[in-house]
């Protein structure tokens, strides 16, 4: 009746815990830079949705024809407009500027501009002369208009010059 069972006792070695530990460790370190890299442009990407409204602005006022209202007059600028977000401002021919905000939890991204530009029909950034038309495109992300060149990795496909 009390007989005990004999045998080998069954589950891991320590051993074996250890080698499949250090397999996770490898495997956590070689795909963490690349969970990194996709939150940031998310917190980018959804900076870049809040350009939107003053697109269309900038849109708007040279399809009107009438002068152009100055730097920060489009209606469209804001301070603090979420949490990744420092500001937005225009620029005199309506160039808008998103500067992120030093929430956005990475040095890498904090308070660095990204801009989009409305351009002509020949590709030039849009002035007083095209009063009157329609921006043609929009140009994002582009050096020439003074985003930051370090955000080159980290800005939407759709926004790279």
């Amino acid at each position: 009746m009390g007989r005990q069972r004999q045998g080998k006792a069954r589950g891991f070695t320590l051993v074996e815990l250890m080698g499949v530990i250090a397999i996770l460790g490898v495997l956590f370190i070689l795909v963490m830079p690349y969970i990194r890299g996709y939150t940031i442009r998310a917190k980018v990407t959804e900076g870049m949705q809040m350009i939107a409204q003053c697109r269309n602005q900038v849109y708007e006022v040279y399809a009107s024809g009438n002068d152009l209202p100055g730097a920060n007059n489009y209606g469209c600028e804001a301070v603090q407009p979420s949490r990744f977000v420092q500001e937005i401002t225009t620029t005199d021919d309506g160039v808008i500027v998103l500067m992120l905000g030093n929430q956005i939890a990475d040095l890498r991204l904090s308070l660095f501009k990204i801009t989009l530009a409305p351009l002509n029909g020949s590709g030039q950034r849009m002035s007083d002369a095209d009063l009157g038309s329609i921006p043609r495109r929009w140009r994002c992300g582009s050096a020439l208009d003074g985003t930051d060149p370090e955000l080159g990795p980290y800005l939407p496909s759709t926004c790279r010059g």
